[in-house]
């Protein structure tokens, strides 16, 4: 993600704050919508959720994640190498999935540099790989594109994306904390989506001068 405000910094909306605090404490909540209209701070308050989050373990060099004690049995990179994992330390990963995002840039894609310089077919991991053990989150989310939203419908439930493109047939781990956040007067939110969400905080513009001001 890219560099944000403090999370500490951010004055008021102490229910948009409780209910991200919440997410980081507890995923199994299911993560937590935001909406409110523009100037409330909503994608402030959830892009500083990476400085609350702690380290995990992961295996060194796996694109999608995986826990260094216990791999995903269906990790294209793990399931390799039975052994000699290496294990590092990393921030868990909070991962933008931006309105413009094509399919490819989401689910993955054939690795068009592999396939020109070596001549073989690889898979070019994607945005949901990267959010694996971790969160998902995308801004304007009741804007998404109605493919994307099935898309990560089916995701979201299985916990693995499937990718049949291309001659390629491939399946890897894909479990995330789904985070959104937009302004429900630029539309509405599937319902289906809506599920999706552990948390729904309603946020209002803050009204007070000296707290604007702060």
């Amino acid at each position: 993600m890219q560099q944000s405000f403090p999370f500490v910094a951010i004055v008021g909306q102490e229910e948009l704050k409780l209910a991200i605090l919440l997410t980081v404490i507890d995923p199994s909540i299911g993560g937590v919508l935001v909406t409110g209209h523009r100037g409330t701070a909503k994608s402030t308050a959830v892009r500083a959720l990476a400085q609350l989050l702690p380290m995990t373990t992961v295996v060194a060099g796996c694109p999608y994640n995986c826990d260094a004690a216990s791999p995903a049995p269906d990790c294209l990179h793990c399931s390799r190498k039975t052994s000699n994992l290496k294990a590092i330390r990393r921030t868990v990963p909070v991962v933008d999935l931006p309105l413009g995002a094509t399919e490819d840039r989401v689910v993955g894609s054939v690795d068009i540099e592999r396939a020109l310089i070596d001549g073989v077919q690889a898979f070019s991991p994607g945005l949901l790989a990267a959010a694996h053990r971790g969160f998902l989150y995308i801004d304007e989310v009741n804007l998404l594109e109605d493919h994307l939203v099935d898309l990560l419908l089916d995701v979201a439930a299985s916990g693995v994306n499937v990718v049949e493109r291309e001659g390629l047939s491939i399946r890897h781990p894909a479990r995330f904390v789904l985070v959104g956040s937009g302004n429900p007067e630029e539309g509405d939110l599937r319902p289906q989506l809506l599920d999706r969400f552990g948390l729904h905080a309603r946020i209002r513009t803050v009204s007070d001068v000296s707290q604007r001001v702060e």
